[in-house]
């Protein structure tokens, strides 16, 4: 439960941590999601290009990322003498990928909250886009449906 400009929602979240064992239940979990959370460490460049193919199967999946809440996150960013990944090059990809970027510290709690409510920000703005002169398009008709719901891979 996260409270996010004067309103709470409550997120249902899969980590796939671990899921390349088992590819159909990752896809399963791409196609329900609404917005998804690509973490990285900054300690580690490889866990930077172990998220490509993901972010791929969820370009595959989905048709188009244009209209989906991702983010790209370096965790660990607390571990700067370890820091493998420097900041611009997470921007950078972020960038290709039409997402946003973040870094945050699990360890030291730096920047997990904001995370959330940056992506829910980004699911609100991507809702008030769908709207057509007033009009709720059917997406937006099941998204009152869910409200309050919101499911982050």
């Amino acid at each position: 439960v996260i409270s996010c400009d004067k309103s709470v929602c409550t997120l249902q979240i899969t980590d796939t941590t671990g899921s390349h064992q088992f590819p159909a239940m990752q896809r399963l979990s791409i196609s329900k999601g609404h917005a998804f959370i690509l973490v990285f460490s900054i300690t580690s460049r490889q866990s930077l290009e172990e998220l490509k193919p993901i972010y791929q199967q969820i370009l595959a999946i989905k048709g188009s990322v244009e209209s989906i809440p991702i983010m790209l996150v370096g965790n660990k960013s607390d571990e700067t003498a370890q820091r493998e990944v420097e900041m611009k090059v997470g921007e950078a990809q972020a960038t290709s990928w039409k997402c946003a970027f973040m870094e945050t510290s699990a360890k030291t709690n730096t920047n997990v909250k904001e995370l959330f409510q940056e992506l829910l920000a980004l699911e609100k703005k991507r809702d008030m886009s769908l709207s057509i002169d007033g009009k709720r398009s059917g997406k937006q008709k099941r998204a009152d449906k869910l409200k309050g719901k919101c499911s982050v891979m």
